[in-house]
């Protein structure tokens, strides 16, 4: 290699290693999220906490009501908001007292603090748990002055003739009268009846048990469309078909029982990343979601872009240090920063390894090389982060239904200032 050659190889791998290495991407808060900061700072709360700001969740159950078909009712889905103060909250704001709800104790939970709500199952229960609910709300209701009436509040998720024959030996065996509602494929092949000689025989066994059942309607959920790669199907192209297989069996209902047009039936349909779809025209009469509502980051996508994120983490920074010591490695102390100058500072917060991603201040991130805690997380920023200790860092969830869980309340707010907090629903 002569002098011009090794000048260039030079000149080229330099440039390549300045492209790699990382920018400064750390800057202050946020005017937001300093005012938050600030209140948090003068409150009494340096636990971790799961805030929600009402403000933004009014702006978003506007929009949603903006979404929806006008010839649509909006359900509730009570697993991406785990709240009984939340779920009253949305009720009261949207008009709604339509819920969707996933699990036993959730179900036993709302069905005493909302004795007035109508619920549908999201996901067909073992019939033990159905047994379960009702042993329950039979002892929560004696001396009750208002009562949730399953036999007309509460319609059971059916996806197999089999489980719908154990729902019927419950209901003769406890003298129960049980609504049904029939869960359909639309696409989704995550269950539910796929042939019309499947819907034919669940209604047979229903319409031959008049005293113990009683048919509600179909739930045909179908996130799917929006999900699916560009070159299989266009989000418009699956959601049409979703709706010939929901019409399909809507059709072959009325076929067989003519009846039912006379009635007033749950056609329950979408979820919050293709409700949007369904406001021209759709064959649902009601649409679930609830996500849509604090958005948390896996719902950043197109179809929910005129939402905005309602709900944050906010935990407190118990220590920090300069540069990056790692164990082991405590001569690299200042070399990690010179390449990465994110780690010019290593903050400890209180708790971490949530489903969540750093959004204020910017340019946080965690370490690969240090690891994870759930106990205190180490998160790397630099300088210009401007941190420090007693300060708040503030995370977004990429989810609601399992992180809300992981906090004891959820931390409402209204113009930034708080408000008492808010129990997570029973988990058992």
């Amino acid at each position: 290699m002569n002098r011009r050659q090794f000048l260039i190889a030079g000149v080229t791998t330099a440039a390549a290693i300045a492209w790699l290495k990382p920018s400064n991407n750390g800057v202050p808060y946020s005017p937001y999220f300093n005012t938050l900061n600030n209140n948090l700072k003068n409150s009494s709360n340096y636990l971790p906490s799961m805030l929600i700001d009402l403000d933004i969740l009014d702006e978003n159950i506007a929009t949603l009501k903006t979404e929806l078909n006008s010839n649509v009712d909006f359900r509730i889905v009570a697993k991406s908001l785990p709240s009984p103060d939340l779920l009253g909250y949305i009720m009261n704001e949207s008009g709604t007292n339509k819920l969707m709800v996933f699990h036993q104790p959730f179900l036993t939970q709302i069905a005493n603090d909302y004795p007035m709500s109508d619920v549908l199952m999201g996901k067909p229960m073992p019939v033990k748990l159905a047994e379960v609910f009702y042993q329950k709300h039979k002892k929560s209701t004696q001396n009750a002055d208002e009562t949730f009436d399953p036999s007309s509040q509460l319609q059971w998720l059916i996806d197999t003739q089999e489980r719908l024959q154990q729902y019927l030996t419950l209901a003769q065996q406890h003298q129960l009268k049980l609504q049904v509602n029939i869960e359909i494929d639309v696409g989704l092949h995550r269950g539910g009846i796929k042939t019309l000689k499947e819907l034919t025989q669940l209604l047979t066994l229903i319409e031959n048990n008049p005293d113990y059942l009683t048919f509600t309607g179909f739930m045909g959920y179908d996130p799917h469309v929006v999900k699916l790669p560009s070159f299989i199907k266009s989000p418009e192209q699956a959601f049409e078909e979703s709706q010939a297989i929901y019409q399909g069996f809507v059709d072959t209902l009325y076929s067989l029982y003519p009846k039912y047009k006379q009635e007033k039936l749950c056609f329950n349909g979408a979820g919050s990343p293709t409700i949007a779809l369904h406001k021209n025209k759709t064959i649902a009469n009601e649409l679930s979601a609830g996500s849509c509502l604090v958005k948390p980051l896996d719902f950043d996508i197109p179809s929910l872009a005129k939402f905005k994120p309602a709900a944050f983490i906010a935990t407190p920074i118990l220590k920090k240090m300069a540069g990056t010591t790692l164990p082991a490695a405590e001569f690299a102390t200042n070399i990690f920063s010179l390449w990465d100058i994110n780690m010019q500072q290593t903050f400890f917060v209180y708790g971490g390894k949530w489903l969540a991603k750093y959004e204020s201040p910017k340019g946080l991130q965690g370490n690969g090389l240090y690891g994870t805690s759930t106990n205190q997380e180490i998160v790397n920023g630099s300088n210009f982060v401007n941190l420090n200790v007693n300060d708040f860092i503030f995370l977004r969830p990429t989810q609601s239904e399992f992180v809300f869980l992981q906090f004891g309340h959820l931390l409402p707010m209204k113009k930034q200032s708080f408000k008492s907090a808010w129990p997570i629903l029973k988990q058992s």
